[in-house]
């Protein structure tokens, strides 16, 4: 009767949790992006489409903001893994440059100064931050609408103040970012594993 009446407690709980792990058992059953011409990539949260083509030795990639278009110059014979090394770059190299942007903001909101920042590959971890001020934030959140990024880099920038999980690290995190719950279910239900692989 005891464990009965504690399931029927926990009813929705249940449910709920079930139906995340199905959620997610449907993103990695989905095929792997293909690499090439036409296809499409989450970038800050909308799909954004990959154009190729062979401009002689011009060589770059250039992203089209009003087509959302990421046009990428390659020679013909070039490999999907060169395709994919090309995007890669161009998503870190905007990684650096939004991440400082916004690593700017949310230390002046919380008060907090931080040592040094770099990207990280992690399979695991969308960021860390060391007692030192060391942070590191995970390439492919920009994969990720802007709120989701912010949410990481309000995280690791509490850290600053409470290393630690504990009540005072989420009221610290509340304080610069009030609606960080939502950012947060999102990005734990998905893995770096769910995203397009490089």
């Amino acid at each position: 009767a005891e464990i009965e009446a504690a399931i029927e407690s926990k009813q929705q709980w249940i449910f709920k949790k079930i139906n995340e792990q199905r959620e997610r058992s449907v993103r990695r059953l989905q095929p792997p992006m293909e690499w090439r011409d036409g296809a499409e990539l989450p970038y800050l949260g909308e799909d954004i489409t990959l154009r190729v083509s062979d401009i002689g030795s011009m060589a770059g990639v250039r992203f089209d903001e009003d087509a959302r278009e990421l046009h990428v110059s390659l020679p013909a014979s070039a490999s999907e893994q060169q395709l994919k090394d090309r995007v890669q770059g161009w998503l870190q190299t905007e990684a650096k440059r939004l991440f400082a942007e916004r690593l700017a903001v949310y230390a002046e909101k919380l008060g907090v100064t931080f040592k040094s920042f770099a990207l990280s590959s992690a399979a695991t971890q969308w960021g860390s931050c060391t007692a030192d001020g060391r942070i590191k934030l995970n390439w492919r959140l920009m994969h990720f609408a802007l709120p989701n990024i912010d949410y990481v880099v309000a995280h690791e920038l509490s850290h600053l103040r409470e290393m630690n999980h504990g009540p005072q690290f989420w009221a610290t995190v509340q304080s610069a970012l009030p609606e960080f719950e939502q950012a947060r279910k999102t990005l734990r239900d998905h893995e770096p594993d769910s995203l397009p692989k490089f």
